[in-house]
C-alpha cells in the first residue's frame, strides 16, 4: 500500500554536509527523509521557492517534451529501498496506455513539483527507512570514486543553502 506524501522541505545533513528532501505523510504525521544529490537538491529548491532561470534546466527541458508529446504523469511513487537506495518510479499515460520508468526519487520528485503530480511513498519503505545505515562505506573504491566521494564530504552546508517551506 502507498502513501500519498508531500515535500516538507530541504535541509542538510550536518554529519555528512548532504542535502535531504524531507517527505510528510498528508495524512498523518510520518516523514521520509531521502538523502539526495546537490544539483538534485538544487531543482527541487528552485522550484519549490519559484526561481526561474533565463534557460531550462533538465528537469524543466523534460516536462517540456512531456507536454509537447502529451505525456500525462499521473503519479511518482517511492516504491523500494535496497542497500541504503532508494528506488522511484514515475507512472505516467501515454496514448492511452499506462507506463511507468524507473527513476532516482530525486529526480521524481523534481519532475512532480514541475507537473503537479502527487507523491506516494511505500509503506513497506516508510517502515524500512528506519533501519538505514548511516554510517555505510561507499560502494565504488576505485579512485574516481574516492576523489567523488571527498568533494561530497567537503561541501559546506553554505554552498548549498537551507530550504524549508
Amino acid at each position: 500500500m502507498y502513501k500519498p506524501m508531500s515535500i516538507s522541505g530541504l535541509t542538510v545533513d550536518p554529519i555528512t554536509n548532504s542535502p535531504i528532501v524531507i517527505l510528510k505523510e498528508i495524512d498523518g504525521d510520518g516523514t521520509l527523509p531521502i538523502w539526495i544529490g546537490l544539483l538534485e537538491a538544487t531543482a527541487i529548491a528552485s522550484e519549490l521557492e519559484g526561481i526561474k532561470f533565463s534557460r531550462p534546466m533538465t528537469h524543466d527541458l523534460l516536462k517540456n517534451v512531456m507536454d509537447m508529446v502529451h505525456i500525462k504523469v499521473s503519479k511518482v511513487e517511492v516504491c523500494d529501498l535496497k542497500d541504503n537506495t532508494y528506488y522511484a518510479r514515475i507512472n505516467f499515460l501515454f496514448n492511452g496506455q499506462e507506463m511507468s520508468i524507473d527513476a532516482r526519487p530525486s529526480d521524481a520528485i523534481a519532475l512532480s513539483l514541475r507537473l503537479d503530480a502527487p507523491i506516494f511513498v511505500s509503506e513497506e519503505v516508510i517502515d524500512r527507512s528506519t533501519q538505514i545505515d548511516l554510517k555505510a562505506e561507499a560502494q565504488d573504491k576505485t579512485e574516481k570514486g574516492k576523489k567523488w566521494q571527498e568533494i561530497l564530504e567537503s561541501l559546506d552546508p553554505d554552498d548549498f543553502g537551507k530550504y524549508k517551506m
